[in-house]
């Protein structure tokens, strides 16, 4: 059965909310606390799964109470888990704070995430071998990343998040990716470092089409989907036909939610992408980018991040 391999990071989150972030040196009171899974991989296969997808997740985990917890969370998501254990290292873990108006700061220590295994990814050949997308983010080292990309099959789609973007990214690992999706300041940060391009950060979602399309077009021959908030996403083709597209670049707009947490949004819109792509593989990729948007919007109406991605019945009665 063609399925999603997620190759990634685990963290558990530790999430508090307060009514406006601290400024330094300065002790708030906290509205509300929550613990419960997170990292950028294992939200994204939860939302996969959630959309349901068959889903397999591969990371690394420490030997410690918290890789039980990890270990019973995706049994519960009926993941087929693929865990690399790292003995004498904690399991990734991360402090957030969201304010009064859903937006985040975010502490990040990656532990075990950062022992994660090229040799271990290429070992799980038997996922790899059925894999209808790839995806993969960047909370461990680059040499995992690339393993999980080059371990595809052909006619997978790799799917590469670059966010946080990597110390060591360049534009031979973008190469080996199908489908791109940075947010604005990611977006800013590859032209930067793979294509000598400086480009205001805040000014991406402004720009004209055509101009964004054109700096889209520098980072190589990947299609990239450019992930702008409260203002949709931008999508840009090389080959727009290998999509099923009938525009070589586009705009889909935001779904029409109120956010109260913004954390893992990114996340959200990542794993139904791979989830859709894997369901429907011959729908346009306009009709993929489209649910993916409500699903996210969807996200940032509750707390937490793998704990908030909706599942498929939740976006069916909202959106129809």
């Amino acid at each position: 059965m063609s399925h999603v391999v997620v190759v990634g990071s685990y963290n558990q989150d530790h999430v508090w909310r307060i009514d406006r972030f601290p400024q330094p040196g300065e002790t708030r009171r906290g509205l509300d606390f929550f613990t419960g899974p997170g990292g950028k991989g294992f939200n994204q296969a939860v939302a996969s799964a959630r959309q349901q997808a068959p889903t397999a997740f591969i990371g690394a985990l420490g030997d410690d109470s918290l890789a039980r917890v990890a270990r019973e969370l995706a049994q519960a998501e009926g993941m087929d888990a693929r865990w690399q254990v790292c003995a004498g290292t904690p399991t990734g873990s991360c402090g957030i704070l969201v304010d009064a108006q859903g937006q985040n700061q975010i502490v990040l220590n990656l532990a075990a995430n950062e022992q994660l295994d090229a040799t271990f990814v290429r070992a799980q050949a038997d996922l790899f071998a059925s894999a209808a997308v790839v995806l993969v983010q960047m909370e461990t080292r680059i040499e995992p990343i690339r393993a999980a990309l080059e371990s595809a099959r052909p006619g997978c789609v790799r799917l590469l998040n670059p966010a946080p973007v990597h110390a060591q990214i360049d534009a031979s690992l973008l190469a080996l990716a199908d489908l791109i999706t940075p947010n604005e300041t990611e977006f800013a940060e590859l032209l930067h470092r793979c294509a000598g391009v400086t480009q205001n950060a805040d000014a991406i979602a402004s720009l004209a089409d055509a101009e964004l399309h054109a700096l889209c077009r520098r980072l190589g021959s990947a299609s990239l989907i450019v992930t702008l908030g409260a203002r949709g996403c931008f999508v840009s083709h090389a080959d727009a036909a290998r999509w099923a597209d009938n525009a070589d670049h586009y705009r889909v707009a935001a779904a029409s939610v109120q956010p109260r947490d913004t954390t893992g949004a990114g996340d959200a819109f990542n794993g139904a992408l791979a989830a859709r792509l894997t369901l429907a593989p011959q729908q346009p990729l306009r009709d993929a980018v489209a649910q993916a948007v409500r699903v996210a919007g969807l996200s940032t109406e509750r707390p937490g991040a793998a704990a908030a991605m909706p599942t498929a019945d939740e976006v069916r009665v909202r959106f129809g």
